[in-house]
């Protein structure tokens, strides 16, 4: 399955257009790893249990979006665009939500 975030692939051109895709992927986060994000917004420095989050979710969308498009019976995703949002839920933590969406071809 090709993905790009351009209109087209470069030598490939698109033969049929089988609709949106999209995939999202919703992953709590725990009181300690806020915590400690939260001693690292004061003193600086990344956050690797975020990023690792991150990553996991942004893995998950793309999968889910490519695997809807395999269904429509796609070759490629183009346009691809990913969404990041951190979802705050009072003092009972946060969740990120990570959402991809592009549009399902078939490429020769």
């Amino acid at each position: 399955m090709l993905t790009t975030t351009t209109n087209l692939i470069e030598g490939r051109p698109v033969r049929d257009y089988k609709g949106l895709v999209m995939g999202e992927a919703i992953l709590g986060t725990n009181i300690f790893r806020d915590f400690f994000a939260g001693i690292r917004d004061i003193v600086g420095g990344r956050s690797g249990a975020y990023e690792k989050a991150l990553q996991e979710a942004r893995e998950i969308a793309i999968r889910e979006m490519t695997e809807e498009a395999q269904r429509l019976g796609a070759n490629a995703v183009i346009g691809i665009d990913i969404d990041y949002e951190n979802i705050t839920a009072g003092n009972s933590g946060s969740m990120l939500m990570v959402s991809a969406s592009g549009t399902a071809v078939v490429v020769d």
